[in-house]
């Protein structure tokens, strides 16, 4: 990551609130990189040049945890010091995501996940956010419940990938040392 980009996250200058009296419009891009775990990330925008900086405090907002690659998101931008940032997601398109492609890798670096055992029935979840980097992520039934973890593991060998946040999975659930984990994907959600 370049030193610009790290330079304009960590900056002070990069405002986090909306100004009422500042003047927003509405944007449309492509998402070009988003890191969950820096906390922000790049949207290409369709009519203009430049990116749109958008935060993960404007994607939580809008109940997201995580956007892939080429996910189509329109959203309110303010211009600001430091160029465009989106400031409240209107609408989120995934169906534009570039297409999971895991990087090929010798049977001898595989670190396989413990598997576990299915336990139950099948059940609705919402994916909650899932980092394909990252190899993980989680689901939830809903407020109030326990969350889910989801391994990479499970949905490739259920042939499931990608899978978004907002995403809803049948799942069979299983207990491993660490809470519910999915063990199961039911194939007719995918």
């Amino acid at each position: 990551m370049s030193a610009k980009i790290e330079q304009l996250h960590s900056s002070n200058e990069v405002e986090m609130t909306f100004n009422s009296e500042e003047e927003t419009f509405e944007r449309k891009g492509r998402v070009k990189w988003f890191n969950t775990v820096k906390g922000f990330g790049f949207l290409v925008p369709e009519d203009e040049p430049g990116d749109i900086f958008l935060h993960l405090s404007c994607l939580r907002e809008s109940g997201h945890e995580y956007v892939a690659e080429g996910v189509t998101i329109s959203c309110q931008v303010a211009r600001r010091g430091k160029g465009l940032q989106a400031i409240k997601i209107l609408d989120i398109d995934t169906s534009t995501a570039v297409p999971f492609q895991p990087s090929p890798v010798e049977a001898s670096n595989v670190t396989r996940h413990p598997a576990v055992r299915a336990e139950g029935e099948f059940v609705d979840t919402i994916v909650k956010w899932f980092d394909p980097v990252k190899g993980y992520g989680f689901l939830t039934r809903g407020e109030g419940t326990q969350d889910i973890f989801i391994h990479m593991e499970t949905i490739r060998n259920e042939g499931a990938m990608p899978v978004q946040a907002g995403q809803t999975l049948r799942v069979r659930v299983g207990d491993s040392d660490k809470g519910p984990q999915a063990a199961e994907i039911e194939r007719t959600t995918l």
